[in-house]
C-alpha cells in the first residue's frame, strides 16, 4: 500500500494538492524511490525509465491532501518532455546517487539550474537537494569501483554543504532498497512545497545514513 506522512501542521494551508517532480541523471535510482515509497517494495526485477505518475494520500493539519508525484528521464534528448513537467510544479526533488560523483556534480550545474530556468525567479518552486543509494555506501565492491578512478562515495557532510551553497531547502538521503530515511525524504518536500517563501533555502533537513 502507498505510504502516507505522519500528520504534519502548517499554518494557513488550504491547497489540496501538492506536485512534486523529481529530477536527476539517468540510473540515479529516482524510479525505484518513488516505486519503494508509493508500493512499499522495492522493485526487484525490471525498473522503467519513467515511473508512471503517482498520487499519494498524505495528512497535513489532520486532513487528507494529494501529494502528486511526477518522474522525469534524466537522458540527453528529454529536455521538452521534462519541461512539460515542470509546469505549476510546487516542489523538485533534485536526486543524485551518492556512490556516483558524476551525478553529484550534475545535480549541481545540470539539474538546478534546468530547474531554475524552468520559472522566474520570483516564482521558482523549492526544491531538496536528495542523496539516494546511501545502502551501496558500505558495499565494498562499489567502493572498490570508484577506488580505481581515485573517487570516493560522497559523503553526508558534502550534501549538507551544497544545499547550503546552492539555495536548496534541505538535504536528506535515503535508500530506495532499505527505505531508510525514505518517507523522511517525501516529508522534507512536503514542507518545502509549504513552508513561506520567506522561510524556504533554509539549509540542512534530514541527514542520517
Amino acid at each position: 500500500m502507498p505510504q502516507t506522512s505522519h500528520n504534519l501542521t502548517v499554518s494557513n494551508y488550504t491547497n489540496k494538492t501538492i506536485k512534486c517532480v523529481c529530477v536527476g541523471d539517468g540510473c540515479v535510482g529516482k524510479t525505484s524511490m518513488l516505486i519503494s515509497y508509493t508500493t512499499n517494495t522495492f522493485p526487484q526485477s525490471y525498473v522503467p525509465t519513467v515511473f508512471d505518475n503517482y498520487s499519494v494520500t498524505v495528512m497535513i493539519n489532520n486532513e487528507p491532501h494529494t501529494l502528486a508525484l511526477f518522474d522525469t528521464a534524466g537522458q540527453n534528448g528529454f529536455e521538452l518532455m521534462r519541461a512539460f513537467s515542470y509546469a505549476n510544479t510546487d516542489v523538485f526533488l533534485v536526486c543524485f546517487s551518492v556512490m556516483s560523483p558524476a551525478s553529484f556534480n550534475n545535480a549541481l550545474k545540470v539539474w538546478i539550474n534546468e530547474i531554475r530556468q524552468s520559472s522566474s525567479s520570483s516564482c521558482m518552486a523549492p526544491f531538496v537537494l536528495v542523496g539516494t543509494k546511501i545502502d551501496l555506501r558500505t558495499n565494498l565492491a562499489d567502493i572498490e569501483l570508484l577506488a580505481k578512478s581515485k573517487q570516493k562515495p560522497i559523503t553526508r557532510e558534502q550534501g549538507e554543504r551544497a544545499a547550503k551553497e546552492h539555495g536548496a531547502y534541505g538535504y536528506v538521503e535515503c535508500s530506495a532498497l532499505t527505505q531508510e530515511n525514505l518517507k523522511e525524504t517525501f516529508d522534507a518536500a512536503i514542507l518545502a512545497a509549504l513552508t513561506p517563501l520567506p522561510s524556504k533555502r533554509v539549509g540542512i533537513l534530514c541527514c542520517c545514513s
